[in-house]
């Protein structure tokens, strides 16, 4: 059963798909499949989705379960500015896990959960090179990138280059509190995303815990040449 919050993700996502007819989605930072199933089960998205998970105990969930959905296409590595390699912290719990180091001077209230327990060295590529990749494969001409990289979104969307335009839309993480080292906040973000012609379109929680404390939100964003903006 879907959480409260992610029928209000998967409610935003049904409209903004269905407006911007959205044919592939590029999943960036997987976990083990939570957005996948947001697609599958809420939204009612049934072509190509992308996941990017290069942990490899929540890799192989997605591997295994990806068997069973030939429109999931799983790959396991980190996606960054540059292709090469790269220092990944698994956190105490793995879905706060990042290329960035955490931090707690913001927001102290995760940090037992925001721990490193171990860094790992993984194969980082470039969201341009799976972009290409995957477009000659699938034939897809309308996707969609979501991201949830803990504090690392903005580099992905860097190491697009120009092919970031190729994306009809994008959904990122927001931090009105810091939790990671060297991260942006969320008008930062934002602010970046609007230079390289994306608009906001709506925002909204992406998780239960969001009480008292607003820590973060996720953007959904439309490509402003789709408008003429």
């Amino acid at each position: 059963m879907p959480a409260q919050h992610e029928l209000i993700e998967g409610d935003k996502l049904k409209k903004f798909f269905a407006h911007f007819r959205v044919d592939c989605v590029f999943d960036v930072g997987a976990n083990r499949g939570q957005y996948r199933d947001v697609l599958r089960d809420v939204v009612g998205f049934s072509g190509p989705v992308i996941s990017f998970e290069p942990i490899p105990e929540a890799f192989e969930t997605i591997r295994s379960r990806s068997e069973q959905d030939p429109d999931w296409h799983v790959r396991q590595v980190a996606l960054d500015r540059f292709a090469g390699r790269a220092t990944f912290n698994v956190m105490a719990n793995d879905k706060f896990s990042s290329i960035k180091a955490p931090s707690a001077s913001d927001y102290s209230k995760l940090s037992e959960a925001n721990t490193i327990v171990r860094s790992i060295d993984v194969e980082a590529t470039t969201l341009a090179d799976e972009l290409r990749s995957f477009s000659e494969r699938l034939g897809f001409r309308r996707p969609f990138l979501k991201m949830d990289t803990q504090g690392h979104d903005a580099a992905v969307v860097e190491g697009a280059g120009v092919d970031i335009l190729r994306f009809v839309g994008l959904q990122s993480e927001l931090s009105i509190k810091k939790l990671y080292a060297d991260t942006l906040y969320f008008h930062e973000v934002i602010s970046y995303y609007s230079a390289k012609g994306f608009a906001l379109s709506s925002m909204h929680e992406n998780n239960a815990g969001h009480f008292p404390d607003l820590v973060e939100m996720d953007c959904i964003m439309y490509r402003k040449i789709d408008y003429g903006v």
